[in-house]
């Protein structure tokens, strides 16, 4: 089964598909509403190394007129649970209704 993730971040370097997924993954341009973006101090040395860097992009809530591109990632299951892996505690991983209309998860500030 395919699932729809929305990445605005590391998730969408080709680098850190293949550390994850074992593959670069299909992709389509798109955006989630009602979001702004900021950035995020990373600590985790694992994180870092597969990113190269030590502050990732994270979505908090917005206005309405608030919206952030990125790409919607085709994956499986097991492929999602990676990337839940992947993100620090810092993200938690929701389920909104992105510009194009298609339900996708993304990760967003866990304290906001």
């Amino acid at each position: 089964m395919t699932e729809q993730l929305f990445s605005y971040g590391t998730l969408r370097q080709d680098d850190v598909q293949e550390s994850l997924f074992g593959r670069t993954v299909p992709s389509v341009a798109d955006a989630i509403p009602g979001y702004r973006l900021e950035w995020l101090p990373i600590t985790d040395p694992a994180v870092i190394a597969t990113s190269g860097s030590d502050r990732h992009p994270v979505l908090r809530r917005g206005t309405a007129a608030d919206r952030v591109e990125g790409d919607r990632l085709a994956i499986d299951i097991t492929e999602l649970a990676a990337a839940d892996d992947y993100e620090v505690d810092d993200y938690i991983r929701i389920r909104v209704t992105l510009a194009s209309g298609v339900d996708a998860w993304v990760y967003v500030a866990g304290n906001d």
